[in-house]
C-alpha cells in the first residue's frame, strides 16, 4: 500500500510540474532579460505570420517607487518577444514608443538620474536592449523642457519631438496603432 501512495504521490506531482511548466514565461528571442511572456498554444484567433504589425506604445505612467522598472516600457519588449516567440519574423515587427508627462524621468541616463533620484535608472538597460532591438523611442520636447530634462541627459539614442501628440500623429499617418499605456 505504501509503495502504490509513494507512486500515485509522485503522479500528481509530475502533472503538477507539468502544469506549473507550461504556465511559465519566457523572456527573448528579440529582447532577452526583459518581457517575459506566457506561450499560448492553438489560439482560435490565428496570427497572421504574414502581416506587418506597425505599433506605437503612448507610454505616460511610470512607478512611484524610483528603484522600479516601468511596466508600460517593458510592454514592448513583451510585444517584441511574444509575436517572435509566435513565429513573426523581426523585419515584421515596427515599434515605436513615445514616452511623456511622468514617464520622461525613465529615459533619463544613470548620471541625471542619479543625481535627481539618488539611485540609477532601472530602465536603462531595458532602453538600451529595446533601441539595439531597433525601437524607436522617442521622448516629448514639451515634457522634456517642462521638467528641465537636457538632450544630454537622455539615454544614447533616444529621439527628442516637438510633442508627443505631434509624433503620435505623425506615426499613425505612417500606419503604425497608437496602443495607449
Amino acid at each position: 500500500m505504501r509503495i502504490f501512495t509513494a507512486t500515485l504521490f509522485i503522479f500528481f506531482l509530475l502533472i503538477l510540474s507539468n502544469t506549473v511548466f507550461a504556465q511559465s514565461k519566457n523572456a527573448g528571442p528579440i529582447i532577452e532579460g526583459f518581457g517575459k511572456v506566457f506561450r499560448v498554444d492553438n489560439p482560435e484567433f490565428k496570427l497572421d505570420t504574414q502581416k506587418e504589425f506597425k505599433v506605437v506604445f503612448d507610454v505616460t505612467s511610470s512607478s512611484e517607487e524610483m528603484g522600479e522598472l516601468n511596466l508600460s516600457i517593458e510592454t514592448a519588449a513583451r510585444f517584441l518577444n511574444m509575436h517572435a516567440q509566435s513565429g513573426i519574423p523581426k523585419k515584421q515587427l515596427k515599434v515605436a514608443m513615445v514616452v511623456h508627462s511622468k514617464a520622461g524621468k525613465d529615459l533619463l541616463n544613470n548620471t541625471a538620474y542619479q543625481k535627481r533620484y539618488q539611485v540609477d535608472n532601472p530602465n536603462y538597460q531595458l532602453i538600451e536592449a529595446l533601441l539595439k532591438a531597433d525601437v524607436q523611442i522617442i521622448m516629448c520636447g514639451q515634457s522634456a523642457a517642462s521638467r528641465g530634462f537636457e538632450r544630454t541627459e537622455l539615454i544614447p539614442g533616444v529621439q527628442i519631438s516637438l510633442s508627443a501628440m505631434t509624433a503620435l500623429i505623425q506615426l499613425d499617418g505612417e500606419g503604425y496603432t497608437i496602443l495607449k499605456l
